[in-house]
């Protein structure tokens, strides 16, 4: 079974529903916080100098931004095998 990474949520970013009587093609607003969302985005950003965020939606109904960890495997890097596995 994979490891289960530790959520990391973006720091100074709040993703809301759009507010009453919004046009439909509003789906939402962002509202950022400048000073902490630099020093995420600084914290977090990849080699290219991207920061990803995914956008979801809490067990209550909340929306956040959580930073995407995921990376693709590296040509050269070979499958791990569990060694428990019965297979």
């Amino acid at each position: 079974m994979p490891e289960k990474k530790e959520k990391i949520f973006a720091d100074g970013f709040r993703f809301e529903k759009p507010r009453e009587g919004s046009p439909d093609f509003v789906k939402g607003r962002l509202s950022i916080k400048a000073p902490e969302a630099i020093s995420f985005l600084e914290k977090h950003q990849n080699n290219g100098g991207w920061v990803n965020l995914d956008l979801k939606k809490s067990q209550k109904g909340m929306l956040y931004l959580e930073l995407n960890t995921w990376q693709p495997k590296k040509e050269n890097e070979e499958p791990t095998v569990d060694i428990d596995s019965p297979f």
